[in-house]
């Protein structure tokens, strides 16, 4: 489904803990790092989509999570003509989002990369707020500052610090790092 203007419907996630961590999903077979996110079905509200998206990607049900936000608007970002799946639509341009922060309310071991038979991650980790966004692929990074930005005022813990995303750490906390059997 794709609007006049050329855009997707679809949905972000930001999955926070009790410490105000965000959840990374590492893409199967590859280098980056991203939010879950997915596409909008027709028929399904934003919030029907989110949850599905949830469970799909990350094994967690409404029961899982609380929803603290969401965006107030579309944010837009476009695919490059180099990008295959751009060429194979005739008036795709990109995607359309709706983002939400969730805050978990079950436990670590509740997520599960492979509650479907089609998973899109192979590894998980929990980083700060403002970690760097250098592993996100290029033309989605202003998406995810603006996100992140937005949502905010929902973290008053997070709300007065500085909304400039600070380097990434030096040496990774490999504690932080989850991993499943493929």
């Amino acid at each position: 489904m794709i609007d006049r203007e050329g855009y997707r419907p679809n949905v972000g996630i930001i999955l926070t803990n009790a410490k105000n961590q965000v959840f990374w999903g590492k893409r199967i077979r590859q280098d980056a790092w991203q939010f879950p996110q997915g596409g909008i079905q027709h028929g399904e509200t934003p919030e029907q989509a989110m949850y599905r998206e949830l469970h799909e990607e990350v094994g967690l049900r409404s029961s899982h999570v609380q929803i603290l936000g969401r965006t107030r608007d579309w944010m837009r970002y476009e695919v490059p003509q180099s990008w295959g799946k751009r060429e194979s639509r005739n008036n795709y341009k990109g995607q359309k989002q709706i983002w939400f922060l969730l805050r978990l309310t079950g436990r670590d071991c509740d997520v599960s990369l492979r509650a479907t038979g089609h998973p899109e991650f192979d590894a998980w980790r929990w980083n700060e707020y403002w970690i760097e966004l250098n592993n996100v692929i290029e033309f989605k990074r202003e998406v995810y500052r603006m996100a992140l930005n937005e949502l905010v005022r929902f973290l008053p813990d997070l709300k007065n610090q500085s909304t400039h995303f600070t380097p990434a750490h030096s040496g990774e906390n490999n504690s932080d790092f989850q991993q499943e059997e493929t």
